[in-house]
């Protein structure tokens, strides 16, 4: 049983179908079935590989440093804890091969698949990446939902009022008894004068004084 599980064939297989179990997690809001599926499926490569004598534990120490990581990946924010943890899980595959170019191989292969199968489900079946929605501001803010980006006030195009502070240019106007920011064309305005709104550009108002 020993030398099967540590065979290459076997031990790419493994790797693979954790590899597809922990990108499948990636579409899940909680940790499920297929993450457990990935997850025996490294005990059972580090089971055979531990017996085989490949795998102390301080490689095993390392792979379950790594599973802990990217399973806290999903109550942490940001991606370090998932990153430091993939990094360790890797690392402890190597450190458990006996042939590092062949555990390179059945590694590259493991993640071509695992990626075919995240574009699969993207692309194909129109999943999205439920486990980053955490990290991803995903809202809009839309009119409809009484959002704007600035107030149009043109209903005060053409109206008259008076400066309730000095325009340097900047000021604030009173027009029908409401208090408006407003910038003057160009010159000073003074206190308790006379203005005009002459040009409405989103939220800005502009006055002139009316002599």
């Amino acid at each position: 049983m020993i030398e099967t599980l540590t065979n290459p064939v076997v031990v790419t297989f493994l790797l693979t179908i954790a590899g597809v179990g922990i990108v499948l997690e990636l579409f899940s809001a909680k940790f499920g079935i297929a993450g457990l599926i990935g997850i025996f499926a490294l005990l059972i490569f580090f089971y055979g590989h531990f017996q085989a004598g490949l795998a102390g534990f301080g490689t095993l120490l390392l792979f379950v440093s790594g599973i802990l990581l990217i399973f806290l990946e999903f109550f942490l924010p940001g991606a370090i804890a998932g990153t430091l943890g993939v990094a360790a899980l890797i690392l402890s595959l190597f450190l458990a091969g006996q042939n590092a170019l062949q555990m390179g191989v059945s590694i590259l292969i493991a993640i071509a698949v695992s990626i075919f199968i995240f574009f699969l489900m993207i692309k194909t079946f129109g999943k999205k990446l439920v486990l980053f929605n955490k990290m991803i501001l995903t809202e809009t803010a839309r009119k409809e939902d009484g959002y704007v980006s600035n107030i149009n006030r043109t209903d005060l195009l053409g109206l008259e009022g008076h400066a309730l502070t000095i325009l340097r240019p900047a000021g604030t106007i009173v027009i029908n008894n409401e208090r408006v920011d407003a910038v003057s064309e160009g010159d000073f305005i003074e206190k308790n004068t006379k203005v005009k709104v002459i040009k409405v550009e989103g939220a800005r108002i502009v006055v002139r004084e009316v002599h």
